[in-house]
């Protein structure tokens, strides 16, 4: 297991803060040469420079948002820092879970506003998206390759949003003032927090916790892996819309198994090799 400073985990008033907004960002826990590598990886995987080979693979769009499911099954770099130890070990504090396995990933780039460019990213839940879960624990970790304040796109969180259901929100929706007003319709304030992340520092979020992201107006374009993290407890649920993962896994007695280690592998605690 690879040693690291526990210092650097969530203390009790962190874990606190999380279970109340929904939300917690770490302090700088990741080092230079780990997004280095990540920087490298992203590269290598628009270039189709693959590790492993994937079928969905195509060259990236010349404009527009980037999103890239799974990058890290196919690049080594991306998967290393997937596999960076403070970042299963503070989700499994945040969410009070034994173990944590990788969902999946998703690599975001997000160009510099130009018009006719889209590149929000709309007011959502990421559970809504995964019907399929058992768990209400699932949590994302958001990493920045390099620092990234509201100006440049960063994430937003509606906070306290998680302990809500609101429905009809979208990822992929540039209307971002017709949600809040959606939003705002469901009889729920518009409590936004922006944020602002120095490189190494991640921003965790609960699977409920609505959030989003505004237009970079800032200098470069805005790189980033979002991993999503799932209890070692996760099952699929039987009678649910599945979820890409479900074409991906083994399966268990007929039914996908979100344990697969080939695409769902533990995080924390680390394997024994």
């Amino acid at each position: 297991m690879t040693a690291f400073d526990e210092s650097l985990l969530p203390t009790p008033d962190e874990i606190a803060f999380y279970r109340e907004h929904g939300w917690w960002i770490s302090p700088v826990i990741l080092p230079p040469e780990v997004l280095d590598a990540a920087e490298q990886g992203m590269r290598r995987y628009y270039a189709g420079d693959l590790d492993t080979p994937d079928e969905t693979w195509s060259a990236p769009p010349a404009e527009g948002l980037r999103k890239n499911d799974y990058a890290s099954l196919h690049v080594d770099e991306l998967a290393r820092l997937v596999a960076h130890p403070l970042i299963g070990a503070t989700a499994a504090r945040l969410a009070g879970a034994a173990s944590i396995r990788l969902w999946h990933d998703q690599l975001l780039y997000k160009p510099v506003d130009s018009p006719g460019t889209a590149s929000n990213v709309g007011w959502h839940t990421d559970r809504q998206y995964w019907p399929s879960c058992s768990s209400e624990e699932m949590l994302t970790a958001w990493v920045g390759f390099h620092d990234v304040d509201e100006q440049g796109g960063s994430v937003g969180f509606l906070d306290g949003s998680h302990r809500h259901h609101i429905s009809g929100l979208d990822f992929f929706s540039q209307d971002l003032s017709g949600l809040e007003a959606q939003i705002r319709g469901q009889g729920h304030s518009l409590d936004i927090r922006p944020t602002t992340m120095k490189r190494g520092q991640v921003s965790f979020h609960h699977c409920r916790t609505v959030h989003g992201s505004g237009p970079n107006h800032g200098t470069q374009p805005r790189r980033s892996l979002a991993v999503h993290l799932q209890p070692g407890d996760n099952r699929f649920r039987p009678g649910t819309v599945g979820h890409g993962n479900d074409r991906l896994v083994r399966r268990l007695d007929g039914e996908p198994d979100y344990s697969d280690p080939a695409i769902c592998p533990q995080l924390w605690p680390q394997p024994q090799l």
